[in-house]
């Protein structure tokens, strides 16, 4: 990190203002060359910004200098706000360029901030996170983990399991001092109640994943039930081919939409039903594939025509699905011997889809699990914490209390990934502060 990087923090492309900003310990002479002087600390100020080489004018510009540590990366850092023109900022960056700085590349600053201890690597994950939300919800949970949820959550289970490991190592090493006799005992019933706490917070139904990434809704249905014309309703647009022929749809046809501010993909499915055309059956085939995935499932039929077997059948095959009678402004929908309360709806008069809408939504936000626990956001994260399960459960049933300690040092070693710290030197500290040892 010897280098001095700059890149452009604003969006691309022409605009009334372009932000550059600037990390290293070059930062400084950079800054001063480009502007005559040095600004004071976190204050803007105005300054005619100068070629390096011929001293022509480049800009005038709002210059911010953030000196280290206490910027966002824990360098000495600038950003110049110039006029949003792309030879404004194609003049600048080439005169920095001279002045010894390079570009930045992907995700450095943050990588920066990170390495200076500025955060740790679920607050750098959630910046990327809150960069791409594209809803409220989303938006909430990335703030949540940037402002350290996680964090303090998985600091203070590795505070805990650095704990149960200094007592492990001390009942090893100093079995012939003054220590109490039931310190592996107690080390290994602090790791059962972590054990259980990590398992209880990885059972959490992948809801801070399906927040981040969106949720999965298929429509399923046998031809000519009105899913096309569903899907159409739902988004608001022709997203899918409406036709009276049977067996239109022999794909899988996806519209993105926001249920109470969590993201999802409603998909239209091919018709269920029995047949010898090649295509179809593939059709079929990944439709009941595509109701396997989903996290939310709409099964529907025609309110016009009496449900067959098949229908039923998935009806009483998938008890948690949202049922909805299609139609309904040609006929009232049958009574069905089937679970869960079925949703009259018709695409043409509109009847029954702010009703469906609710139901969409309410499944969505218990499948997102918007509530105030903070929720896994990645499958690194889950890797790693359901490897601290395993490490702590072979520690705890190990035979040897050499074995027992590098079980607890494989546990942590694990919930330290996902943060992107550990620390050899806090064991210590934790042994000789809490057992007196070393005298």
């Amino acid at each position: 990190m010897t280098d001095t990087i700059f890149a452009r923090a604003s969006g691309a492309g022409q605009a009334a203002v372009a932000v550059l900003r600037l990390s290293g310990p070059g930062t400084a002479a950079a800054v001063a060359r480009l502007g005559g002087t040095l600004p004071a600390a976190r204050r803007a100020s105005l300054r005619r910004l100068h070629d390096p080489d011929t001293a022509e004018v480049l800009d005038q510009a709002l210059v911010l200098w953030f000196p280290g540590p206490g910027s966002y990366t824990g360098e000495d850092a600038a950003e110049l706000h110039l006029h949003g023109g792309n030879a404004v900022v194609t003049a600048v960056s080439d005169a920095l360029s001279r002045l010894g700085c390079r570009p930045a590349e992907p995700g450095e600053f943050t990588r920066r901030a990170f390495l200076h201890g500025r955060m740790d690597l679920t607050q750098a994950e959630a910046i990327a996170d809150l960069i791409a939300a594209e809803t409220t919800a989303q938006r909430r949970q990335a703030l949540r983990q940037a402002d350290g949820a996680l964090a303090r959550l998985y600091g203070g289970w590795t505070e805990r399991l650095t704990r149960i490991l200094a007592q492990q190592e001390a009942a090893i090493e100093f079995e012939m001092d003054d220590l109490p006799t039931d310190v592996a005992d107690r080390a290994r019933e602090a790791a059962a109640a972590l054990a259980r706490e990590i398992s209880a917070h990885l059972d959490d139904g992948r809801r801070g994943e399906r927040l981040r990434e969106g949720l999965s809704i298929a429509i399923l249905g046998a031809p000519n039930a009105g899913k096309s014309s569903l899907l159409n309703a739902l988004a608001g647009r022709d997203a899918a081919i409406v036709s009276p022929i049977a067996g239109t749809t022999r794909d899988i046809v996806e519209c993105r939409m926001v249920l109470g501010g969590v993201p999802a993909v409603i998909a239209d499915t091919a018709g269920l039903r029995a047949s010898t055309d090649a295509i179809e059956q593939e059709g079929v085939r990944r439709a009941l594939r595509r109701a396997e995935e989903a996290d939310i499932l709409i099964t529907a039929f025609a309110a016009d025509t009496t449900p067959d077997a098949e229908t039923l059948a998935q009806f009483r095959q998938a008890p948690g699905a949202i049922i909805v009678a299609t139609k309904c402004d040609l006929a009232a929908p049958p009574a069905l011997d089937a679970p869960g309360r079925v949703i009259p709806t018709s695409a043409r008069t509109g009847e029954g889809l702010d009703a469906l809408r609710q139901a969409l939504t309410r499944e969505a936000a218990r499948h997102a699990g918007l509530g105030d626990a903070p929720a896994l956001t990645r499958s690194r994260h889950r890797s790693a914490l359901a490897e601290a399960v395993e490490q702590l459960g072979l520690a705890r049933a190990a035979p040897l209390p050499e074995l027992a300690a590098e079980g607890y040092r494989a546990a942590l070693l694990a919930l330290g990934r996902v943060t992107g710290r550990v620390d050899v030197e806090r064991i210590l500290d934790s042994i000789f502060r809490d057992f007196c040892i070393g005298k």
